[in-house]
């Protein structure tokens, strides 16, 4: 089982905070799937505006955190790292539904898996789950461009 740490994250995904969405890599295939992890901090700035008295975690960026996991998946697949010469875009999402809200010291667990790889254009299939029950699914569509 592939895992990664925060230091392997950072030289595939060019977010950093507050951006910066994915805390571990649980296990990996590349070509295949990949399920990662967040963990939710009182201390992210999105709560103070979201809500203050009832700290949910914005559904955008539950999406976002699935996005760069995606985006982690693929360039493993591809065996490459991040280059300041190409930004890889989140250019798709369809059937996006969220389940249950995301709070303040939940870990989400994201979990992508590679649907088809067409003319640059990856399409996927993911989930979060807090505790082993989902929170939010969604189909997604990513692409590198050079810059």
């Amino acid at each position: 089982m592939n895992s990664m740490n925060i230091h392997e994250i950072l030289k595939y995904l060019p977010h950093r905070y507050p951006l910066l969405l994915v805390d571990k890599v649980i296990s990996y295939e590349a070509g295949k799937d990949i399920v990662a992890l967040k963990n939710v901090s009182i201390n992210e700035p999105f709560f103070s505006g979201h809500f203050p008295h009832y700290p949910v975690m914005p559904g955008v960026l539950i999406v976002e955190a699935l996005a760069q996991a995606a985006a982690i998946l693929t360039l493993r697949t591809i065996d490459t790292i991040n280059k300041d010469d190409t930004v890889y875009y989140f250019v798709g999402i369809d059937g996006v539904r969220f389940k249950k809200p995301v709070m303040a010291g939940d870990q989400l667990i994201l979990k992508v898996a590679i649907e088809r790889q067409i003319k640059g254009l990856w399409k996927y299939s993911a989930r979060a789950e807090v505790d082993g029950q989902l929170v939010t699914e969604a189909k997604l569509m990513c692409t590198a461009r050079n810059v």
